[in-house]
């Protein structure tokens, strides 16, 4: 199956400029979201992944998908006043704006090996924001999975010294 077929591009969303890539129409198939879960997983099998955090919201479909793969554990890594529990937060860059990501502070224990997913990188600076959150918790960062990576954008540029791998790549379209 050719998964990219599957992702629509959406022009001058959630801003002017922008080229949205939506992957709803991936995840609306039942067979490209299964093969897009285990492509993403197949990195990872015997890296002793511990534990799985993914940023709200897409990023939590694949991360769940993957944490029951893997056997690992899932950290939901969320915005501003979505957690019950005592949180850790960092600020972080997107390309159009700044946000501020949650994760509870007891999520990560000294040592857990983590693997951190989303659905896309662009700039690389929420996944980074989770690489810092992560390792302020004592966690060791095994690496970084996207299922779409924009080439154009250069976010793997921000995440030097940690493995990344994207499953689908889109570069000046």
């Amino acid at each position: 199956m050719n998964l990219r077929e599957k992702i629509r591009n959406v022009p001058d969303f959630p801003v002017p400029g922008i080229l949205f890539r939506d992957i709803t129409p991936l995840l609306a198939d039942p067979a490209a979201l299964r093969e897009a879960t285990e492509l993403m997983s197949s990195h990872w099998r015997d890296r002793e992944v511990d534990l799985i955090a993914a940023m709200e919201a897409r990023g939590f479909v694949f991360g769940a998908g993957m944490a029951l793969e893997l056997g690992a554990g899932f950290i939901p890594v969320r915005k501003s006043g979505k957690l019950p529990w005592k949180t850790l937060s960092v600020e972080y860059e997107l390309e159009y704006r700044s946000d501020v990501l949650h994760v509870h502070e007891d999520a990560v224990q000294r040592g857990q090996r983590v693997l951190v997913v989303d659905d896309l990188i662009a700039t690389g600076g929420t996944a980074r924001a989770v690489c810092e959150l992560v390792e302020t918790m004592g966690g060791v960062v095994v690496g970084c999975e996207f299922l779409v990576e924009l080439i154009d954008l250069k976010g793997r540029d921000l995440l030097q010294g940690y493995e990344v791998h994207s499953e689908i790549q889109f570069e000046g379209d």
